[in-house]
């Protein structure tokens, strides 16, 4: 009898923590900077959730308010702990007066992590693949 009452508990664990929000990631907007377009005002981002259990869709952009300057990203998101998420999927940037203007596009697996108190993960990769700077790209907990 004491096993089948363990049973039935251990089970209804399961089910009541399977039925728990998930409490890394918000589900909705969420701001999004990139340090060459702006500090002052902060682009989007939305996060749903997929099919696949822990992970999640981001869609978001940043664009300047005085030129055509922008960041994009798309793809997926994986939480490995509160503090580190695994981007899959491209992030696009363009700023005036780096890369000559052009579009700098990169493709792939990204890490963005949570350092000390900060209420956003930044990507890790900051080296920017197309010009030699060092890019800022934050997605903050929570949005508008």
């Amino acid at each position: 009898m004491k096993k089948v009452i363990l049973l039935v508990l251990y089970l209804s664990s399961m089910v009541a923590e399977a039925q728990q929000p998930d409490p890394v990631l918000h589900i909705g907007k969420h701001y999004i900077s990139f340090q060459w377009v702006s500090m002052k005002y902060f682009g989007t981002a939305i996060i749903t959730r997929t099919e696949e259990t822990g992970t999640y869709n981001i869609i978001g952009s940043q664009n300047s308010k005085t030129n055509s300057d922008y960041l994009k990203i798309e793809g997926t998101l994986k939480p490995l702990t509160e503090k580190h998420l695994v981007f899959d999927g491209f992030i696009d940037t363009k700023i005036n007066y780096i890369n000559n203007g052009m579009n700098c596009h990169r493709e792939g697996k990204f890490n963005f992590k949570v350092s000390g108190e900060r209420q956003y993960w930044r990507l890790q990769e900051m080296s920017n693949p197309c010009d030699s700077v060092t890019d800022y790209i934050d997605i903050y907990f929570m949005g508008p």
